[in-house]
């Protein structure tokens, strides 16, 4: 059993320091659905909409974010800051995309010493610093991400519409649910369109949370986590990239509107013989 304890007496977001910044962690329960696609991706979305977000990997024992930014080393890393050797604001770097980053560390030496309980102040050290902190959580459910749940005042679940992964996702509400945080709902990644799919209304019920986007798979992901950029940056106009842009939206209550298509020229040609 896991157990859970009361959040703080003061949340985030009411906080009179925080100057309305949302702390928002984004987990799986299960590794490999896409947690850190989704943490770069909503980031670089928010961004691109004129907030200001500073995206924090929180995963302490095997981090993905700055690898999926190309940018690996750092001189300061959130591994530093919990030790104690450097202040959070150090450790703020910031991508060509316009996304502030904090980088967990590589090195397997770096995790010596390392207390994930001093995360929370770490954290408070960063409020009114922009718009979003969103924290990229460690895969699984042990400490690593009952801390990132714990320390935020929402989280977004990330799963795949298969049971091994629903399955997971359900065990993250609930400890969510246990430490008093909200949870803003859920985001399907890799969605294939197979019959053996679970469907929306069906994860909802599971979950008894909304869903609040579906990013199917879409070959542009791979390709710019190998040219280290967000594929909302690196490919805007894809299918996923098209989903985390909407997803930006609906978590800022904000309508989104794509951009009109430029027409081929054989689009053109035909509209001109018309």
């Amino acid at each position: 059993m896991i157990k859970t304890r009361r959040k703080p007496f003061y949340s985030f977001k009411s906080n009179i320091f925080s100057a309305m910044t949302r702390v928002i962690t984004v987990i799986s329960g299960k590794g490999g659905v896409g947690k850190t696609t989704t943490t770069a991706n909503l980031g670089t979305a928010l961004v691109h909409k004129g907030h200001s977000v500073i995206v924090l990997d929180a995963n302490i024992t095997t981090p993905n974010l700055s690898l999926h930014l190309g940018i690996p080393l750092y001189p300061i890393t959130l591994h530093d800051v919990l030790k104690k050797r450097a202040d959070m604001r150090e450790a703020v770097y910031t991508h060509s995309s316009g996304l502030k980053v904090i980088p967990a560390s590589l090195s397997i030496n770096s995790m010596k010493g390392v207390k994930m309980s001093k995360l929370h102040t770490a954290i408070i050290n960063l409020l009114g610093a922009s718009d979003f902190i969103l924290i990229d959580a460690a895969a699984g459910l042990g400490n690593e991400a009952q801390a990132a749940i714990d320390v935020a005042d929402e989280v977004i679940i990330v799963t795949n519409p298969e049971i091994t992964a629903l399955t997971d996702a359900l065990k993250t509400v609930k400890i969510a649910e246990g430490v008093g945080t909200k949870v803003l709902g859920a985001v399907v990644n890799r969605r294939r369109g197979h019959n053996h799919e679970y469907t929306v209304p069906q994860i909802e019920d599971m979950l008894e949370t909304e869903v609040l986007s579906t990013i199917p798979e879409d070959l542009a992901v791979p390709r710019s986590i190998a040219n280290k950029m967000p594929v909302v940056h690196y490919s805007p106009r894809s299918k996923s990239s098209r989903q985390f842009k909407n997803l930006a939206s609906i978590i800022t209550g904000e309508r989104w509107v794509e951009p009109a298509r430029s027409k081929k020229w054989y689009e053109k040609l035909f509209s001109w013989m018309a």
